[in-house]
Protein backbone atom coordinates (compact mmCIF):
# COMPACT_ATOMS: atom_id res chain seq x y z
CA UNK A 1 0.00 0.00 0.00
CA UNK A 2 1.22 3.35 -0.97
CA UNK A 3 0.94 6.41 1.66
CA UNK A 4 0.89 9.92 0.25
CA UNK A 5 2.32 12.79 2.27
CA UNK A 6 -0.01 15.46 2.08
CA UNK A 7 1.80 18.83 2.82
CA UNK A 8 -0.42 20.97 4.66
CA UNK A 9 0.75 25.28 5.47
CA UNK A 10 1.38 25.93 8.76
CA UNK A 11 -1.19 26.99 11.33
CA UNK A 12 -1.10 30.90 12.13
CA UNK A 13 -0.11 31.86 15.44
CA UNK A 14 -2.27 33.51 17.61
CA UNK A 15 -1.94 37.71 18.32
CA UNK A 16 0.60 38.15 20.47
CA UNK A 17 -1.26 41.04 22.86
CA UNK A 18 -3.90 38.20 23.32
CA UNK A 19 -1.84 35.51 24.13
CA UNK A 20 0.51 37.57 26.62
CA UNK A 21 -2.80 37.80 28.11
CA UNK A 22 -3.95 34.62 28.36
CA UNK A 23 -1.13 33.14 29.98
CA UNK A 24 -0.98 35.73 32.75
CA UNK A 25 -4.46 34.96 33.40
CA UNK A 26 -3.83 31.13 33.20
CA UNK A 27 -0.79 31.79 35.73
CA UNK A 28 -3.34 33.68 37.75
CA UNK A 29 -5.53 30.73 38.08
CA UNK A 30 -2.94 28.06 38.93
CA UNK A 31 -1.83 30.66 41.68
CA UNK A 32 1.29 31.75 40.04
CA UNK A 33 2.71 35.38 39.94
CA UNK A 34 5.01 35.75 36.98
CA UNK A 35 5.86 39.04 37.81
CA UNK A 36 7.25 37.67 41.05
CA UNK A 37 8.62 34.53 39.87
CA UNK A 38 11.08 36.77 37.28
CA UNK A 39 11.48 39.42 40.51
CA UNK A 40 13.05 36.01 42.50
CA UNK A 41 14.89 34.83 39.25
CA UNK A 42 13.07 31.46 38.90
CA UNK A 43 11.72 33.00 35.36
CA UNK A 44 13.66 34.87 33.00
CA UNK A 45 12.21 37.19 30.51
CA UNK A 46 12.94 35.14 27.97
CA UNK A 47 11.27 32.32 29.01
CA UNK A 48 8.21 34.12 29.69
CA UNK A 49 8.18 35.16 26.25
CA UNK A 50 8.33 31.52 25.10
CA UNK A 51 5.51 30.75 27.36
CA UNK A 52 3.73 33.21 25.48
CA UNK A 53 4.98 32.04 21.61
CA UNK A 54 4.17 28.67 23.11
CA UNK A 55 0.36 29.55 24.01
CA UNK A 56 0.20 31.49 20.31
CA UNK A 57 0.66 28.25 18.76
CA UNK A 58 -1.16 26.04 21.03
CA UNK A 59 -4.06 24.33 19.30
CA UNK A 60 -6.89 24.27 22.30
CA UNK A 61 -6.89 27.76 22.09
CA UNK A 62 -7.25 28.36 18.61
CA UNK A 63 -10.32 26.53 19.23
CA UNK A 64 -11.48 28.59 21.81
CA UNK A 65 -10.85 26.04 24.71
CA UNK A 66 -8.53 28.27 26.45
CA UNK A 67 -10.78 31.34 26.98
CA UNK A 68 -14.18 29.08 27.84
CA UNK A 69 -12.33 27.49 30.32
CA UNK A 70 -10.75 31.18 31.66
CA UNK A 71 -14.62 31.96 31.53
CA UNK A 72 -15.28 29.75 34.21
CA UNK A 73 -12.49 30.82 37.02
CA UNK A 74 -13.08 32.58 40.29
CA UNK A 75 -9.81 33.38 40.61
CA UNK A 76 -10.70 33.12 44.56
CA UNK A 77 -8.17 29.98 44.94
CA UNK A 78 -5.53 28.64 42.33
CA UNK A 79 -6.48 25.38 40.06
CA UNK A 80 -4.56 22.89 38.21
CA UNK A 81 -3.96 23.83 34.55
CA UNK A 82 -5.96 21.49 32.14
CA UNK A 83 -3.39 18.89 30.85
CA UNK A 84 -4.85 20.74 27.13
CA UNK A 85 -2.67 23.67 27.89
CA UNK A 86 0.94 24.03 26.04
CA UNK A 87 1.86 25.84 29.51
CA UNK A 88 0.18 23.62 31.77
CA UNK A 89 3.97 21.78 33.29
CA UNK A 90 5.71 25.19 33.65
CA UNK A 91 2.20 26.52 35.41
CA UNK A 92 2.53 23.49 37.62
CA UNK A 93 6.78 23.80 38.21
CA UNK A 94 5.73 26.86 39.37
CA UNK A 95 3.51 25.45 42.19
CA UNK A 96 5.92 23.04 43.14
CA UNK A 97 7.08 24.46 46.67
CA UNK A 98 10.54 25.61 46.89
CA UNK A 99 13.64 24.08 48.23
Amino acid sequence: METRMTCQPPKPLGDVNTHFWLVQDMARAAGVDLVEEVREGRLTTREWAEMVQTCRGCAWERDGGCSRWMELQTFEAPVEVPARCANEASFAAFRLPAD
